[in-house]
C-alpha cells in the first residue's frame, strides 16, 4: 500500500513508524501552484513506485493517487480527512471553492472505497455525490488515565491548533471572571502571538500558561493532571458544524469532563456518554466564565462526569476503530 498525504511543519525526527515516507520537496508552500507542483511530483513518484492499493489522503491529494491509480489500475481509497471545500480558507473565496468542488466530484465519482471522519461529514458528501463513505473516526490508541482525578486544581486544558474559529480568544478572556483557576494551552498555530497579546492586555499571565509544542507522549500526562478539557469550536460553515476534533477524544483517555460547542457530532458524543457538557458555540466570555464556574463548583457532577469518562477510554480508542479502516482495504485488494 502507498498512502499521498502532504505535510508542511513535521521533520524525519517526528516521526516513529514500521513504514518509510518519502518527503516531496516542492520550492512553493502555497497557492495553486504549490497543488500543482505537489500532485505533479507526487504522481511522478507514485508512476514508479509499486503498490496494490493507493489512498488519497484528503482531496488536495486526490489527483495524483487517482490518475496514478487509473493507470495502473490499482484500487484507490479516498479518505476525506474534513469537507476540503468547506474550510474557511474556501468559504471567502467562491471562485477557488467551486474548483475544488468540481474537482471532487470529478474524481469521487465512481470510487468505490471512501472513508471520512464523522457521521455529519459522510451524509454530506453522499447527499453531495451518491457516494457511501465509511467513517473512520481519528481515534487514540488506549492509554491509562491517572487515578488521582485532579479535581481541586481547577485546571483547564485547551490542546490542538491555535487558528481561528477554536474558541481561543473567548476561553482566555473569560479567565477574568473565572475564580481560583488557571488555564493550560498546549500547542502552536496562526494565532499563537495573537493569543498571548491578549493574555498580556488582560493581566492574565498569572492565569494562563502557553505550552508550546508538546511531544505526544508528554501531552497525555500533562491532560490527566487537568480538572476539565474544552473544545470551543465555532459554527464557521459546514467543515466546523460536523468537526469531531482529536482533542475531545485525547480529553476522554485522560479521563477528563469536558466542555464543548453545541455543534453535533461534539454534542451527540458527550450526551451519549453522558461526560460533560455543551455551550453554544457563538457564547460571549462571559456567558463561558459562568458555565465553567458552575462546573468547576460541582465537585459531585464532575466526578461523575471523570467516572463516565473512564468508561468511554476503553470504547473510544484506535484498537476498535482499526477494523474499519482494515476492512475497507482488504475489500479494496479483493476486488482490484
Amino acid at each position: 500500500m502507498v498512502a499521498v498525504g502532504r505535510c508542511f511543519s513535521y521533520t524525519p525526527s517526528d516521526f516513529c513508524s514500521p513504514f518509510s515516507i518519502k518527503y516531496l520537496k516542492i520550492p512553493i508552500v502555497k497557492g495553486f501552484f504549490f497543488y500543482a507542483l505537489f500532485n505533479i511530483s507526487a504522481f511522478f513518484y507514485l508512476i514508479f513506485c509499486r503498490f496494490d492499493v493507493i489512498q488519497a489522503n484528503d482531496l488536495d491529494t486526490l489527483p495524483a493517487a487517482w490518475l496514478a491509480g487509473k493507470l495502473k489500475r490499482k484500487p484507490i481509497v479516498y479518505d476525506s480527512h474534513e469537507l476540503f471545500t468547506e474550510v474557511p480558507e474556501l468559504i471567502q473565496r467562491p471562485r477557488v471553492k467551486r474548483f475544488w468542488g468540481w474537482l471532487e466530484k470529478r474524481l469521487v465519482i465512481g470510487l468505490k472505497y471512501c472513508s471520512t471522519v464523522s457521521e455529519g461529514v459522510a451524509n454530506e458528501l453522499k447527499n453531495r455525490y451518491g457516494i457511501h463513505f465509511r467513517v473512520i473516526r481519528n481515534l487514540p490508541l488506549a492509554k491509562t488515565a491517572s487515578n488521582n482525578y485532579q479535581l481541586d486544581s481547577r485546571t483547564i486544558i485547551y490542546q490542538g491548533a491555535l487558528n481561528l474559529g477554536r474558541g481561543i480568544e473567548r476561553l482566555i478572556a473569560a479567565m477574568q471572571f473565572i475564580h481560583d483557576s488557571k488555564l493550560l494551552i498546549a500547542g502552536m498555530g496562526d494565532i499563537e502571538d495573537m493569543l498571548k497579546n491578549i493574555t498580556n492586555k488582560l493581566g492574565l499571565k498569572n492565569k494562563v500558561s502557553f505550552l508550546g509544542r508538546v511531544p505526544h507522549h508528554d501531552l497525555h500526562d500533562i491532560t490527566c493532571k487537568a480538572t476539565i478539557g474544552v473544545s470551543l469550536e465555532e459554527d464557521m460553515g459546514l467543515n466546523y458544524r460536523f468537526a469531531l476534533p482529536n482533542k475531545l477524544f485525547d480529553y476522554i483517555q485522560a479521563g477528563l469532563p469536558v466542555l464543548v460547542s453545541d455543534l453535533p457530532e461534539m454534542k451527540r458524543t458527550v450526551e451519549q456518554f453522558c461526560i460533560g457538557t455543551t455551550i453554544t458555540s457563538d457564547c460571549n466570555a462571559y456567558a463561558l466564565a459562568q458555565k465553567l464556574n458552575v462546573i468547576l463548583d460541582n465537585t459531585k457532577q464532575l466526578n461523575l462526569w471523570h467516572e463516565n469518562s473512564l468508561k468511554a477510554a476503553r470504547e473510544l480508542i484506535w484498537e476498535k476503530e482499526e477494523p474499519v479502516l482494515l476492512e475497507l482495504f482488504n475489500n479494496a485488494l479483493k476486488n482490484k
